[in-house]
């Protein structure tokens, strides 16, 4: 009976910054790719919290810290989709520029 080795498949949206700029598994494009999305994703993030501190507070908004934990949570992930998404459009602008000046690098080291 033959068995398959396991092998586990790092998914790179699920990695750090870091751990993608390091990551030696990912081509140059790919940590492009993936770190402009993560850069899209943060700044989504400071926008939709400065965003979220004009909302005019009245007795039907919780002040908890219990209802902060989950405004965090929500703002969060709703960057995340809206940068997966692709429809901010700020990652491929930034991916675009950064893919095409690392091209002439990459034609010198040749």
């Amino acid at each position: 009976m033959e068995i398959s080795p396991l092998t586990t498949q790092v998914q790179a949206a699920s990695l750090s910054a870091e751990q993608v700029a390091r990551n030696s598994a990912l081509s140059e494009t790919e940590k492009i790719g993936q770190l402009s999305q993560k850069f899209e994703a943060l700044l989504l993030r400071q926008i939709l919290n400065q965003g979220f501190k004009t909302v005019i507070k009245s007795s039907f908004t919780d002040d908890s810290v219990v209802s902060g934990v989950y405004q965090d949570m929500v703002t969060n992930q709703l960057a995340e989709s809206i940068s997966q998404s692709g429809s901010f459009g700020l990652a491929q602008s930034l991916e675009k520029e950064l893919t095409r000046q690392l091209a002439p690098r990459a034609e010198a080291k040749k």
